[in-house]
């Protein structure tokens, strides 16, 4: 017999691939209606197994399209859907049979070998004796061994998602403040204080992300204004301010950026008393990402030169951001800053001997 498998997910296909490789069975497969639809035009199966959520033409829809068609309403098809809500849906669009994930392999096997047999399909035959359990042994390794792959997968596609970001970081810090090394300095800096505050908080890579791109939005700060030596104006200082929004919206859409990513772009100059912006948050209102930032943020700045002054000790940094603890930074951020100084203080004679 014929049997085409439809999944958007190739590890899935896989992983169903894997199940009918103990009979004889010719298994072809298709990542979408589309596909399928030419596989089934090359060569007519006689069971289709297919998945419910797939974007574009959707599973529902797709069986519904092949049992109103003369040249292909004979074919058996299993739906295979996770939601436990569909199954008078997928008796009106004509499915054969509904499988709710996760399902039992064999019952798999079962399923299809009874349609393949009403349909008139040679019938499927194991190519070996092995047991119920044997079975299950064998897909619970497989199923481990497709787990491991994504895992490298995702591992490889962070690893590249963290290499733009800061390639992005650093370009931005260069245009910003002068130095290549702004962006590395104050994520360091805040993922101490994170660590510290709230290690599970520490561990989301949103924020990582979110500390390295905070000030993304200056990308549309006009460079009179952003390296303006002296005080801005009213005017130019308006604009500066509105690079938190700009760079939440450039952002807002990236999906390995959302909540606390978003929140940190967004709200990186909110003050504990109510008087910072664009929103005017105070006190928990802020996003604890934000909170821990803002110390780190403040850090960098005391103790680097900028435009329009010089570097100031650590003794001097110190002593502002005590002094500001209740007005525009969290007390607690604060209690932790003085906890882990001497870490911070490291992290800072580190990039200095570096440069």
């Amino acid at each position: 017999m014929r049997l085409l498998l439809v999944d958007d997910d190739a590890g899935f296909r896989a992983l169903l691939r894997m199940t009918f490789e103990d009979v004889e069975v010719d298994v072809d497969e298709a990542g979408s209606a589309a596909e399928a639809e030419r596989r089934i035009s090359a060569s007519r199966p006689d069971v289709i197994v297919l998945d419910v959520g797939m974007p574009g033409m959707d599973g529902l829809a797709f069986c519904r399209e092949l049992k109103a068609s003369e040249d292909t309403s004979s074919i058996r098809i299993v739906l295979l859907t996770g939601m436990d809500d569909v199954e008078d849906v997928a008796g009106a669009a004509g499915a054969d049979a509904l499988l709710l994930k996760p399902f039992r392999p064999l019952e798999l096997l079962g399923v299809v070998e009874r349609l393949a047999a009403t349909a008139g399909a040679a019938p499927m035959r194991r190519s070996g004796s092995r047991s119920e359990d044997d079975q299950l042994v064998l897909y619970a390794r497989d199923l481990r061994h497709l787990v491991e792959i994504e895992r490298a997968q995702r591992g490889l596609l962070e690893s590249a998602y963290k290499e733009t970001v800061s390639a992005l970081a650093t370009a931005l810090g260069t245009k910003d403040t002068g130095t290549r090394q702004h962006s590395q300095r104050v994520q360091r800096y805040a993922l101490e204080l994170a660590e510290t505050i709230d290690p599970a908080l520490a561990r989301d890579p949103a924020l990582e992300y979110g500390f390295l791109l905070h000030d993304i939005g200056k990308i549309g700060v006009p460079d009179q204004i952003l390296l303006k030596p002296g005080r801005l104006n009213p005017a130019e200082w308006r604009v500066m301010q509105a690079h938190t929004v700009l760079g939440a919206q450039m952002i807002g859409g990236v999906a390995f950026l959302q909540e606390a990513g978003v929140e940190i772009v967004r709200s990186h100059h909110e003050r504990w008393d109510g008087s910072g912006y664009p929103d005017g948050l105070a006190g928990d209102e802020i996003p604890l990402g934000a909170r821990i930032f803002a110390v780190a943020d403040a850090v960098d700045a005391i103790t680097n030169r900028r435009p329009y002054r010089e570097a100031r000790s650590w003794r001097d940094c110190r002593r502002e951001i005590v002094a500001q603890s209740g007005s525009q930074f969290d007390p607690a951020v604060v209690e932790a800053f003085c906890d882990r100084e001497h870490a911070l203080h490291a992290i800072r004679r580190e990039f200095l001997a570096a440069a």
